[in-house]
């Protein structure tokens, strides 16, 4: 049998799996203190996706950016909003509309913040272009939601 090994040359292979092993570990140790070193430093993250996105580029040695981690994040929101909304059955469609509009208003008054900053403060320029941009948004989201329940509420309505 071509395929058997004599017992030094297991022992030697056994010596660098178990020296492979213990490189690993010790990659995974720095990772992981270069990571617990950039929280404090910082004084923590501001969402638990940076948190992740930061663990992640420290346990692969920076291999995965943490903008790619966070773009992924949302391509997947993306795709499971996608799946639930077009799964929702008609029945369901008003009440999930007064929610949306619900959650709108909300983003009205933040915008409508957003908006109001003062002229004067340095770097205000931007949030209140987006702040207007997201009025108009969620806006145009509000009468569209209600547009769309009334015309769902008259379709339960008896015909006279």
């Amino acid at each position: 049998m071509a395929d058997t090994i004599s017992a030094e040359q297991a022992i030697e292979q056994a010596r660098q799996a178990a020296d492979a092993a213990l490189r690993a570990a010790n990659e995974a140790r720095e990772a992981a203190n270069a990571a617990s070193a950039a929280i404090h430093s910082t004084g923590g993250f501001d969402t638990a996706a940076d948190g992740l996105a930061h663990a992640a580029s420290a346990a692969t040695g920076g291999v995965i950016d943490p903008f790619v981690f966070r773009l992924s994040i949302f391509v997947l929101a993306i795709f499971v909003g996608y799946y639930v909304v077009w799964s929702v059955t008609p029945a369901l469609h008003t009440p999930l509309m007064a929610v949306t509009n619900a959650i709108s208003s909300v983003i009205i008054v933040g915008a409508l913040l957003a908006v109001g900053v003062q002229l004067m403060e340095p770097g205000t320029g931007v949030a209140r272009g987006f702040g207007f941009v997201a009025v108009v948004l969620a806006a145009v989201n509000i009468f569209g939601g209600f547009l769309v329940t009334s015309r769902m509420l008259a379709m339960y309505k008896k015909k006279s």
